[in-house]
């Protein structure tokens, strides 16, 4: 039984969703709640039962002390309300945990049951996937849906994907079933340094459901988390010849295939992306944004004198980078990775020709955003 006293009427309320795991190359989609859960000062007012979904020799309780008393956490989801005042109020219902284990199909309904006593007008679920995309390019984000009526008046990409799937994709399905607006963004991770955090992702996450959702999102200090990280690889890709050649490969590659997005419309629609952040305004004066779980600076942030992170490449290209990146090639290259899915059938990557509700369980990831808030963003 669904338990909401103590929550108030919601205003325009939209359900947004992230989950650990699969769908989550970088932790790139569940840092994306997390900022908006800190910056809004989410209140947190459910949690699922952690003994109905998760299998805990796989996803660990654990211990910890509280002033000498011993205490355990559970893996488990939890949602939380951010009120959103100003000209247009909208407020925010933050659905953020783990991957379930088991009984997704009764994970999905507890959460859709919680967006129909809150009134949810739309439901937008983030993911995170691995893909051939150079981290010196903006963070391809891709913007799905299984309604069609949804995808033409939301300028989306209806999704033709089939194949294995995580939560993202069987909650979107669960509420295009219940007849909920579902959408879903994708980000690609650069498969080649797929470690989190990915501020960067993350930032072209937030840039994109601030343009799906019209609201004003406070960045805090993402904008200069995502500068540091991108310098940090920088430094550590132009220390390695062959990795250098194959960012090189993989930019060649981006720049070609985006050619004929170069129109007159697409450059018109990019700039009134930047006239609306810059008119908006900065994040204001204080405000914390970095967008790590426990709200501390990201290690690979000011970790060197110079103020440069090192984050560690994670994969280098095959001598001679003779590496092939089409889809086929993606699909089979990344069996067995457990932190982001592969792009052979998700969404976003910058060679995949169709866009999947969900992407596959492994394989090279692909994170290539703009260093600062407004090259992040994608279509």
């Amino acid at each position: 039984m669904i338990e909401l006293e103590g929550v108030p009427e919601l205003i325009d309320p939209v359900m947004v969703a992230a989950f650990e795991g699969w769908n989550d190359a970088g932790d790139a989609a569940s840092a994306a709640v997390a900022h908006l859960d800190r910056e809004w000062k989410g209140e947190v007012f459910a949690a699922l039962d952690a003994e109905d979904y998760y299998d805990f020799q796989v996803n660990r309780p654990t211990v910890w002390l509280d002033g000498g008393v011993r205490k355990i956490t559970w893996p488990t989801t939890r949602l939380s309300v951010v009120r959103i005042g100003g000209e247009k109020p909208r407020d925010l219902v933050l659905v953020r945990g783990i991957e379930p284990s088991m009984r997704w199909r009764s994970f999905c309904n507890e959460l859709l049951g919680f967006a129909h006593e809150l009134g949810v007008e739309l439901v937008v679920i983030l993911g995170a996937l691995l893909g051939d995309t150079p981290h010196t390019r903006p963070v391809p984000v891709s913007g799905v849906t299984s309604d069609a009526d949804l995808a033409r008046t939301m300028d989306l990409e209806e999704t033709k994907y089939e194949g294995p799937t995580g939560i993202v994709g069987i909650l979107q399905e669960a509420c295009t079933h219940a007849g909920v607006p579902a959408v879903s963004l994708w980000a690609a991770v650069p498969h080649y340094v797929s470690q989190p955090p990915n501020p960067k992702a993350t930032l072209a996450l937030l840039n994109r459901l601030e343009d799906l959702i019209d609201l004003r999102i406070p960045l805090g200090e993402l904008p200069e988390d995502a500068r540091a990280w991108q310098l940090g690889v920088d430094q550590l890709a132009a220390e390695d010849s062959e990795v250098a050649e194959y960012v090189q490969t993989l930019e060649e590659a981006r720049d070609t295939a985006e050619l004929p997005e170069a129109s007159g419309e697409a450059i018109a629609r990019e700039f009134e992306r930047y006239l609306r952040r810059r008119d908006g305004g900065g994040p204001a004066a204080g405000t914390q944004g970095h967008a790590t779980e426990s709200g501390e600076p990201a290690s690979y942030i000011r970790d060197t004198p110079g103020g440069r992170g090192r984050p560690p490449l994670t994969q280098r290209p095959e001598s001679g980078g003779g590496q092939d990146t089409g889809p086929d090639a993606r699909e089979d290259s990344g069996s067995g990775s457990e932190n982001g899915p592969g792009t052979s059938d998700a969404p976003g990557g910058a060679e995949s020709t169709d866009t999947p509700d969900t992407p596959g369980p492994s394989g090279p990831s692909d994170s290539s955003g703009s260093s600062d808030a407004e090259d992040s963003s994608e279509d």
